[in-house]
Protein backbone atom coordinates (compact mmCIF):
# COMPACT_ATOMS: atom_id res chain seq x y z
CA UNK A 1 0.00 0.00 0.00
CA UNK A 2 1.39 3.47 -1.17
CA UNK A 3 0.94 6.52 1.06
CA UNK A 4 1.08 9.96 -0.91
CA UNK A 5 1.34 12.57 1.26
CA UNK A 6 0.07 16.03 -0.62
CA UNK A 7 0.92 18.61 2.02
CA UNK A 8 4.34 18.36 2.32
CA UNK A 9 6.29 20.15 -0.05
CA UNK A 10 9.59 18.32 -1.62
CA UNK A 11 13.11 18.45 -0.82
CA UNK A 12 14.13 19.60 -4.05
CA UNK A 13 11.42 22.44 -4.23
CA UNK A 14 12.53 23.48 -0.44
CA UNK A 15 16.31 24.04 -2.01
CA UNK A 16 15.11 25.76 -5.30
CA UNK A 17 13.66 28.24 -2.83
CA UNK A 18 16.39 28.59 -0.93
CA UNK A 19 18.77 28.93 -3.32
CA UNK A 20 16.60 31.87 -5.04
CA UNK A 21 16.90 33.82 -1.85
CA UNK A 22 20.07 33.14 -1.47
CA UNK A 23 21.00 34.86 -4.72
CA UNK A 24 18.47 37.40 -4.43
CA UNK A 25 19.66 38.30 -1.12
CA UNK A 26 23.39 37.17 -0.62
CA UNK A 27 23.40 38.09 3.29
CA UNK A 28 20.59 35.15 3.77
CA UNK A 29 23.47 31.95 2.30
CA UNK A 30 25.35 32.55 6.05
CA UNK A 31 23.19 30.75 8.55
CA UNK A 32 25.38 33.19 11.12
CA UNK A 33 23.98 36.36 9.14
CA UNK A 34 20.62 35.02 8.74
CA UNK A 35 20.11 34.53 12.09
CA UNK A 36 21.45 37.76 13.01
CA UNK A 37 19.34 39.59 10.92
CA UNK A 38 16.17 37.77 12.45
CA UNK A 39 17.11 38.82 15.92
CA UNK A 40 17.63 42.76 14.72
CA UNK A 41 14.33 42.12 13.13
CA UNK A 42 12.85 40.95 15.94
CA UNK A 43 14.16 43.84 18.37
CA UNK A 44 13.02 46.73 15.99
CA UNK A 45 9.78 44.72 16.18
CA UNK A 46 9.48 44.85 19.99
CA UNK A 47 10.14 48.40 19.99
CA UNK A 48 7.33 48.96 17.36
CA UNK A 49 5.22 46.83 19.78
CA UNK A 50 5.73 48.25 23.16
CA UNK A 51 5.73 51.87 21.64
CA UNK A 52 2.85 51.95 19.33
CA UNK A 53 0.58 50.31 21.45
CA UNK A 54 0.35 52.73 24.17
CA UNK A 55 -0.13 55.68 21.73
CA UNK A 56 -2.87 54.06 20.10
CA UNK A 57 -4.57 52.59 23.51
CA UNK A 58 -4.42 55.78 25.64
CA UNK A 59 -6.48 58.79 24.31
CA UNK A 60 -4.95 60.50 27.31
CA UNK A 61 -1.09 60.16 26.33
CA UNK A 62 -2.82 61.53 22.61
CA UNK A 63 -4.48 64.50 24.06
CA UNK A 64 -0.69 65.58 25.86
CA UNK A 65 1.00 64.69 23.08
CA UNK A 66 -1.30 68.24 21.07
CA UNK A 67 -0.86 69.95 24.04
CA UNK A 68 2.36 69.11 25.04
CA UNK A 69 4.46 68.35 21.56
CA UNK A 70 7.65 68.58 23.14
CA UNK A 71 7.15 65.71 25.54
CA UNK A 72 5.98 63.27 22.99
CA UNK A 73 9.00 64.74 20.71
CA UNK A 74 11.57 63.72 23.41
CA UNK A 75 10.14 60.31 23.76
CA UNK A 76 10.48 59.72 20.08
CA UNK A 77 13.57 60.99 19.93
CA UNK A 78 14.69 58.65 22.64
CA UNK A 79 13.39 55.77 20.69
CA UNK A 80 14.97 57.37 17.34
CA UNK A 81 18.43 57.48 19.48
CA UNK A 82 18.20 54.31 21.14
CA UNK A 83 17.83 52.13 17.30
CA UNK A 84 20.37 53.94 15.93
CA UNK A 85 22.67 52.99 18.08
CA UNK A 86 21.94 49.73 18.43
CA UNK A 87 22.62 49.78 14.77
CA UNK A 88 25.88 51.72 15.38
CA UNK A 89 27.36 49.48 17.57
CA UNK A 90 26.19 46.12 15.37
CA UNK A 91 27.79 47.97 12.54
CA UNK A 92 31.05 48.85 14.25
CA UNK A 93 34.50 47.18 14.71
CA UNK A 94 35.66 46.42 17.99
CA UNK A 95 39.11 46.31 17.31
CA UNK A 96 40.67 43.47 15.64
CA UNK A 97 44.41 42.55 16.28
CA UNK A 98 45.16 42.23 12.55
CA UNK A 99 43.77 45.59 12.19
CA UNK A 100 46.24 46.77 14.76
CA UNK A 101 49.40 44.97 12.87
CA UNK A 102 48.57 46.88 9.66
CA UNK A 103 48.31 50.30 10.90
CA UNK A 104 51.30 49.21 12.80
CA UNK A 105 53.46 48.28 9.79
CA UNK A 106 51.93 51.65 7.69
CA UNK A 107 53.36 53.50 10.31
CA UNK A 108 56.25 51.95 10.15
CA UNK A 109 56.67 52.09 6.21
CA UNK A 110 55.63 56.19 6.30
CA UNK A 111 58.90 56.19 9.27
CA UNK A 112 60.97 54.16 6.90
CA UNK A 113 59.85 56.08 3.51
CA UNK A 114 60.86 59.38 5.59
CA UNK A 115 64.13 58.12 6.38
CA UNK A 116 65.05 56.92 2.84
CA UNK A 117 63.63 60.36 2.02
CA UNK A 118 66.39 62.07 3.87
CA UNK A 119 68.82 60.09 2.91
CA UNK A 120 70.97 61.02 -0.29
CA UNK A 121 71.49 58.35 -2.82
CA UNK A 122 74.15 58.25 -5.10
CA UNK A 123 75.01 56.09 -8.80
CA UNK A 124 77.87 56.43 -11.05
CA UNK A 125 75.56 58.89 -13.07
CA UNK A 126 75.51 60.93 -10.45
CA UNK A 127 72.52 61.96 -7.44
CA UNK A 128 69.18 59.76 -7.87
CA UNK A 129 65.67 59.93 -6.23
CA UNK A 130 64.74 57.28 -4.47
CA UNK A 131 60.79 57.01 -4.69
CA UNK A 132 58.86 54.34 -2.16
CA UNK A 133 55.30 52.97 -2.49
CA UNK A 134 54.28 53.08 0.78
CA UNK A 135 51.49 51.35 0.69
CA UNK A 136 53.18 48.55 -1.50
CA UNK A 137 55.86 48.74 1.79
CA UNK A 138 53.03 48.68 4.44
CA UNK A 139 51.57 45.71 3.21
CA UNK A 140 54.74 43.99 3.04
CA UNK A 141 55.61 44.62 6.21
CA UNK A 142 53.00 42.67 6.92
CA UNK A 143 53.96 39.24 5.49
CA UNK A 144 57.38 39.41 5.61
CA UNK A 145 58.83 41.17 8.88
CA UNK A 146 56.19 40.07 11.36
CA UNK A 147 59.27 40.48 14.00
CA UNK A 148 58.47 44.22 14.75
CA UNK A 149 55.06 43.16 15.61
CA UNK A 150 56.20 40.54 18.26
CA UNK A 151 58.93 42.33 19.24
CA UNK A 152 56.52 45.36 20.24
CA UNK A 153 53.86 42.79 21.75
CA UNK A 154 56.29 40.62 23.75
CA UNK A 155 58.13 43.86 25.72
CA UNK A 156 54.27 44.44 27.37
CA UNK A 157 54.75 40.83 28.82
CA UNK A 158 57.28 39.68 31.50
CA UNK A 159 60.43 38.96 30.77
CA UNK A 160 61.33 35.52 29.66
CA UNK A 161 57.30 34.77 28.40
CA UNK A 162 57.47 32.35 25.71
CA UNK A 163 56.13 34.24 22.24
CA UNK A 164 54.29 30.38 22.08
CA UNK A 165 52.27 31.07 25.04
CA UNK A 166 50.31 33.82 23.44
CA UNK A 167 50.09 33.29 19.51
CA UNK A 168 47.14 32.10 18.47
CA UNK A 169 46.59 29.00 17.29
CA UNK A 170 43.76 30.04 14.92
CA UNK A 171 44.59 33.12 13.51
CA UNK A 172 48.52 32.86 13.78
CA UNK A 173 49.47 36.58 15.35
CA UNK A 174 50.97 36.99 18.31
CA UNK A 175 48.02 38.55 20.88
CA UNK A 176 48.89 41.63 23.41
CA UNK A 177 47.89 41.96 26.73
CA UNK A 178 43.94 41.43 26.97
CA UNK A 179 43.75 40.35 23.57
CA UNK A 180 41.47 37.68 22.29
CA UNK A 181 40.20 34.93 19.75
CA UNK A 182 36.21 35.53 19.27
CA UNK A 183 35.42 31.83 17.95
CA UNK A 184 31.94 33.64 16.31
CA UNK A 185 33.69 36.24 14.56
CA UNK A 186 37.04 33.56 13.67
CA UNK A 187 39.19 37.40 15.09
CA UNK A 188 41.41 37.90 17.58
CA UNK A 189 40.41 41.42 18.90
CA UNK A 190 41.49 43.71 20.89
CA UNK A 191 40.34 44.15 24.86
CA UNK A 192 38.14 41.03 24.42
CA UNK A 193 35.21 41.60 26.80
CA UNK A 194 32.56 38.96 25.03
CA UNK A 195 30.42 38.06 22.11
CA UNK A 196 26.78 39.69 22.34
CA UNK A 197 24.39 37.84 19.92
CA UNK A 198 22.11 40.34 19.63
CA UNK A 199 24.25 42.44 18.39
CA UNK A 200 25.72 40.09 15.85
CA UNK A 201 29.02 41.13 16.77
CA UNK A 202 31.80 40.89 19.52
CA UNK A 203 32.20 43.77 21.90
CA UNK A 204 35.78 44.86 22.59
CA UNK A 205 38.22 48.03 22.81
CA UNK A 206 36.66 49.90 19.47
CA UNK A 207 32.64 49.52 20.64
CA UNK A 208 33.04 48.87 24.24
CA UNK A 209 31.65 52.99 24.85
CA UNK A 210 28.91 52.48 22.26
CA UNK A 211 28.02 49.71 23.92
CA UNK A 212 27.40 51.09 26.78
CA UNK A 213 25.43 54.24 25.72
CA UNK A 214 23.23 51.70 23.82
CA UNK A 215 22.54 50.13 27.22
CA UNK A 216 21.89 53.28 29.00
CA UNK A 217 19.64 55.09 26.37
CA UNK A 218 17.54 51.41 26.73
CA UNK A 219 17.13 51.41 29.97
CA UNK A 220 15.93 55.18 29.72
CA UNK A 221 13.75 54.10 27.42
CA UNK A 222 12.53 50.99 29.23
CA UNK A 223 11.79 52.95 32.37
CA UNK A 224 9.96 55.85 30.78
CA UNK A 225 7.90 53.36 28.53
CA UNK A 226 7.10 51.63 31.53
CA UNK A 227 5.80 54.94 32.98
CA UNK A 228 3.43 55.29 30.80
CA UNK A 229 2.05 51.58 30.96
CA UNK A 230 1.77 52.35 34.60
CA UNK A 231 -0.31 55.51 34.51
CA UNK A 232 -2.51 53.70 31.40
CA UNK A 233 -3.59 51.01 33.93
CA UNK A 234 -4.08 53.62 36.94
CA UNK A 235 -6.49 55.25 34.94
CA UNK A 236 -8.18 53.12 32.98
CA UNK A 237 -8.12 49.52 35.45
CA UNK A 238 -11.80 49.21 35.76
CA UNK A 239 -12.57 50.00 32.13
CA UNK A 240 -11.40 47.61 28.67
CA UNK A 241 -10.28 44.62 30.51
CA UNK A 242 -9.06 42.59 27.17
CA UNK A 243 -6.95 46.17 27.06
CA UNK A 244 -5.70 45.77 30.15
CA UNK A 245 -4.78 41.85 30.23
CA UNK A 246 -2.18 42.96 27.01
CA UNK A 247 -0.85 45.74 28.81
CA UNK A 248 -0.30 43.83 31.77
CA UNK A 249 1.27 41.41 29.83
CA UNK A 250 3.11 43.71 28.01
CA UNK A 251 4.26 45.76 31.22
CA UNK A 252 5.43 42.15 32.76
CA UNK A 253 7.65 41.37 29.66
CA UNK A 254 9.07 45.09 30.27
CA UNK A 255 10.08 44.58 33.90
CA UNK A 256 12.01 41.58 33.25
CA UNK A 257 13.58 42.94 30.50
CA UNK A 258 14.39 46.33 32.47
CA UNK A 259 16.11 44.47 35.36
CA UNK A 260 18.21 42.70 32.98
CA UNK A 261 18.99 45.83 31.61
CA UNK A 262 19.96 47.53 34.87
CA UNK A 263 21.97 44.91 36.33
CA UNK A 264 24.14 44.65 32.78
CA UNK A 265 24.54 48.51 32.95
CA UNK A 266 25.24 48.09 36.47
CA UNK A 267 27.55 45.34 35.53
CA UNK A 268 29.14 47.16 32.66
CA UNK A 269 29.74 50.60 34.76
CA UNK A 270 31.65 48.86 37.52
CA UNK A 271 33.39 47.00 34.32
CA UNK A 272 34.35 50.93 32.93
CA UNK A 273 35.56 52.30 36.55
CA UNK A 274 37.96 49.43 37.23
CA UNK A 275 38.90 49.25 33.60
CA UNK A 276 38.12 45.32 33.33
CA UNK A 277 36.70 43.05 30.97
CA UNK A 278 33.65 40.30 31.41
CA UNK A 279 36.25 37.86 29.90
CA UNK A 280 38.95 38.98 32.35
CA UNK A 281 36.49 38.85 35.45
CA UNK A 282 34.93 35.80 34.43
CA UNK A 283 37.46 33.82 33.10
CA UNK A 284 40.52 35.05 35.09
CA UNK A 285 42.03 32.04 36.46
CA UNK A 286 42.20 30.82 33.13
CA UNK A 287 44.70 33.80 31.75
CA UNK A 288 48.24 33.03 31.84
CA UNK A 289 49.08 36.54 33.17
CA UNK A 290 45.94 36.77 35.24
CA UNK A 291 46.30 33.96 37.82
CA UNK A 292 49.20 35.54 40.02
CA UNK A 293 47.48 38.33 40.40
CA UNK A 294 45.34 38.37 43.33
CA UNK A 295 41.40 39.61 43.54
CA UNK A 296 41.00 42.52 44.38
CA UNK A 297 44.01 44.02 42.17
CA UNK A 298 42.89 45.73 39.29
CA UNK A 299 46.15 45.24 37.40
CA UNK A 300 45.11 47.92 34.19
CA UNK A 301 43.23 50.10 36.49
CA UNK A 302 44.58 53.66 36.12
CA UNK A 303 42.07 55.14 38.64
CA UNK A 304 38.05 55.80 38.44
CA UNK A 305 38.51 59.15 36.43
CA UNK A 306 41.40 58.16 33.69
CA UNK A 307 39.44 55.05 32.91
CA UNK A 308 36.26 56.91 32.34
CA UNK A 309 38.16 59.29 30.26
CA UNK A 310 40.33 56.59 28.38
CA UNK A 311 37.06 54.57 27.96
CA UNK A 312 34.47 57.44 27.12
CA UNK A 313 37.12 60.23 25.55
CA UNK A 314 40.24 58.64 24.34
CA UNK A 315 40.11 58.55 20.42
CA UNK A 316 38.89 55.45 19.16
CA UNK A 317 41.21 54.97 15.92
CA UNK A 318 44.10 54.51 18.13
CA UNK A 319 44.86 51.23 19.15
CA UNK A 320 45.70 51.08 22.61
CA UNK A 321 47.62 47.85 24.01
CA UNK A 322 48.24 48.06 27.58
CA UNK A 323 51.43 46.62 28.98
CA UNK A 324 51.30 44.73 32.12
CA UNK A 325 52.26 45.88 35.26
CA UNK A 326 55.66 45.43 37.20
CA UNK A 327 55.57 43.46 40.56
CA UNK A 328 56.20 47.20 42.11
CA UNK A 329 53.20 48.25 40.15
CA UNK A 330 51.24 45.36 41.21
CA UNK A 331 52.61 46.13 44.84
CA UNK A 332 51.10 49.28 44.78
CA UNK A 333 48.08 49.05 43.49
CA UNK A 334 46.91 46.07 46.19
CA UNK A 335 47.96 48.65 48.85
CA UNK A 336 43.78 49.32 50.37
CA UNK A 337 42.86 52.90 48.74
CA UNK A 338 42.08 55.46 51.11
CA UNK A 339 40.56 59.41 50.79
CA UNK A 340 44.00 60.57 50.36
CA UNK A 341 44.42 58.64 46.85
CA UNK A 342 42.48 61.35 45.15
CA UNK A 343 44.66 63.70 44.76
CA UNK A 344 47.50 61.43 44.48
CA UNK A 345 48.83 59.86 41.25
CA UNK A 346 50.52 56.45 40.52
CA UNK A 347 52.33 56.40 37.01
CA UNK A 348 50.95 53.64 34.90
CA UNK A 349 52.81 53.07 31.07
CA UNK A 350 50.76 51.79 27.73
CA UNK A 351 51.00 51.66 24.43
CA UNK A 352 49.42 53.10 21.59
CA UNK A 353 49.21 53.44 17.79
CA UNK A 354 49.73 57.10 16.73
CA UNK A 355 50.25 57.50 12.97
CA UNK A 356 51.98 60.19 12.81
CA UNK A 357 53.94 59.31 15.80
CA UNK A 358 54.29 55.16 15.46
CA UNK A 359 54.01 53.31 18.49
CA UNK A 360 55.60 54.50 21.91
CA UNK A 361 54.88 54.82 25.18
CA UNK A 362 53.21 57.15 27.26
CA UNK A 363 52.62 57.60 31.20
CA UNK A 364 49.03 58.64 32.46
CA UNK A 365 48.13 59.41 36.38
CA UNK A 366 45.98 57.59 38.27
CA UNK A 367 43.14 58.92 40.37
CA UNK A 368 41.57 56.46 42.75
CA UNK A 369 38.30 54.74 44.09
CA UNK A 370 37.27 56.89 46.70
CA UNK A 371 35.17 58.99 43.82
CA UNK A 372 33.32 55.74 43.72
CA UNK A 373 32.98 55.27 47.53
CA UNK A 374 31.74 58.95 48.42
CA UNK A 375 29.55 58.37 45.21
CA UNK A 376 28.15 55.70 47.25
CA UNK A 377 27.95 57.37 50.47
CA UNK A 378 26.26 60.53 48.82
CA UNK A 379 23.39 58.31 47.95
CA UNK A 380 22.86 56.71 51.54
CA UNK A 381 22.94 60.25 52.80
CA UNK A 382 20.56 61.59 49.85
CA UNK A 383 18.40 58.45 50.77
CA UNK A 384 18.43 59.02 55.00
CA UNK A 385 17.22 62.32 54.18
CA UNK A 386 14.47 61.66 52.12
CA UNK A 387 13.30 58.90 54.50
CA UNK A 388 13.77 62.22 57.37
Amino acid sequence: MTVMGFCVPSRDTSDRFSDRCSNGFPCLSDPARRSTMCLKLALVMLHLIFVGFIFIVDDELKEKSKEQPWYTLIYMLLVVATLVQYFLTSGSSPGYVLDAMRDFARTEALLRASEISKQPASSKNGSVVVTVNRNQLGESLIGNNPMNWTKLVMDMYPPGTSVRTYTCSYCNVVQPPRAKHCHDCDRCVLQFDHHCVWLGTCIGQGNHCRFWWYILEETALSIWTGILYIKYLQAHIDKAWLVDVIMIILLSILSIALIFLLLLLLFHSYLVVTNQTTYELVRRRRIPYMRAIPERVYPFSKGACRNLYNFCCARTSIYRMEALPSAAELDEKSVPYTCVNVISCRSEAYVFCQPENGFRYCGQGNVVFALVHWGIRFIYAFMAVEKG
